[in-house]
């Protein structure tokens, strides 16, 4: 089982994930996570850095949940300098019902004030290596990449929606269903979890996959 410097729950959960999950992908998948995992290999090897910007149309749930795994895989498996992002084609919150089915995974989430209607979150996932930060902002906001970074768009109302990002070096479809359709009824929370786990598991693929190449 994978070592790890995640919290020691977070750690077992990213383990758990890991487990077959080569067995579960369909070929149309992994040929889309492995476009990641070429384009994040070849910029630590040129660059010595990798930026990835998720985004989502309302950057409330998937783009913050993708941006969250993205670090805190890179950090399980000692990927340094890969730096994640989120943003939308349009600024609202970071989900609180995403940021609770977080937690329940094992991450920890603070922030200075709840009260305001878009407040920043401080997103820690080990007591070793730095965590991020989390907020609902537009793709191109000052806070992102403006070249050279992959823009992962991570629902299809995006992808349609938002057909030019400037800078990018690589524009990805890895579009994931939204929780939202949840929301409100008894299979909330399950749905949320159901997100993080799906989420989870393709983006702790990618980065074991770029920690088993030389660069």
């Amino acid at each position: 089982m994978q070592s790890s410097v995640l919290y020691p729950e977070l750690g077992q959960y990213a383990n758990e994930l890991l487990k077959n999950q080569s067995d579960v992908l369909t070929p149309a998948r992994k040929e889309l996570l492995l476009r990641l995992v070429d384009f994040i290999s070849r910029q630590l090897s040129e660059e010595g850095e990798v930026h990835l910007n998720f985004i989502c149309t309302h950057n409330s749930r998937r783009s913050h949940i993708s941006q969250i795994w993205a670090a805190a895989g890179a950090a399980h498996f000692g990927l340094a300098n890969v730096f994640t992002y989120s943003g939308g084609t349009e600024a609202t919150a970071f989900q609180p019902r995403a940021i609770v089915a977080l937690e329940r995974a094992g991450f920890k989430i603070t922030t200075e004030d709840a009260s305001i209607d878009n407040p920043k979150y401080a997103v820690q996932f080990s007591d070793q290596v730095p965590g991020t930060t989390a907020w609902s902002k537009t793709f191109d906001d000052e806070a992102n990449p403006k070249q050279q970074f992959a823009a992962v768009m991570t629902c299809s109302d995006a992808d349609q929606n938002c057909p030019f990002v400037p800078g990018t070096s690589l524009r990805l479809p890895l579009t994931f269903e939204d929780p939202k359709v949840a929301d409100g009824t008894s299979f909330e929370s399950v749905r949320y979890d159901q997100s993080v786990r799906e989420i989870g598991k393709e983006l702790l693929w990618v980065m074991r996959e770029v920690a088993l190449r030389p660069f």
